[in-house]
């Protein structure tokens, strides 16, 4: 069985999706186990901050990668 892949022109959308899900996910599993621990409920609460997390980087992300591909392309040698 193979699993149709998306067009090419989906990775311009699919990056940024997938990059926000994983360093959301990093990231405030790290601030709420900083902030409460492995407390009762810890599983709840890292999920409702990864949530609205991502909510935030995934727009964020969206609107920031074109201006950090300029930037990256005035400070590096072309090839």
């Amino acid at each position: 069985m193979t699993i149709k892949r998306l067009p090419a022109r989906a990775a311009g959308l699919l990056m940024p999706f997938i990059l926000s899900i994983l360093m959301t996910l990093v990231v405030s599993a790290v601030v709420t186990l900083t902030n409460v621990g492995l407390a009762p409920g810890f599983l709840g609460k890292w999920l409702s901050a990864w949530g609205l997390s991502w909510l935030i980087a995934f727009p964020t992300l969206l609107c920031a990668l074109p201006v950090t591909r300029r930037a990256v392309k005035a400070l590096v040698e072309p090839v």
